[in-house]
């Protein structure tokens, strides 16, 4: 797996939106295990407590579960899944329409250029 990490973020959140959205997308399935805390540190080139914190974070909505010995695994309500990616979907598309009308782009200008981008 290839971690898309940005710099000029904090770490944590982006490693437990690409695990949701990878969750929600059937990429893992219910009681699938996850990889190890160690394994997503190395890839990520991350602190293993980040990794963990993360794993907690999804642990919290429900996302992920975890056995004592045995690691992490996928939950088994992938509604919850998906509502996350929705809530994370809604979130950028909302931070991006903000940040390009406080650029004075107009809602027209803007619809016309992720138009052309999307072709």
């Amino acid at each position: 797996m290839v971690w898309k990490l940005d710099k000029s973020r904090p770490v944590c959140p982006q490693i437990t939106e690409q695990l949701c959205v990878l969750i929600s997308s059937g990429a893992f399935q219910p009681n699938e295990k996850l990889m190890s805390v160690r394994e997503v540190a190395v890839a990520a080139g991350v602190n293993p407590n980040t990794v963990q914190k993360a794993f907690e974070q999804l642990e919290a909505k429900g996302l992920t579960y975890s056995l004592r010995g045995s690691g992490w695994y996928v939950g088994e309500n992938a509604e919850a899944a998906r509502e996350e990616t929705e809530k994370l979907l809604y979130a950028k598309a909302k931070l991006f329409f903000e940040d390009m009308r406080a650029l004075g782009f107009s809602d027209d200008a803007i619809k016309a250029y992720t138009k052309e981008w999307e072709e």
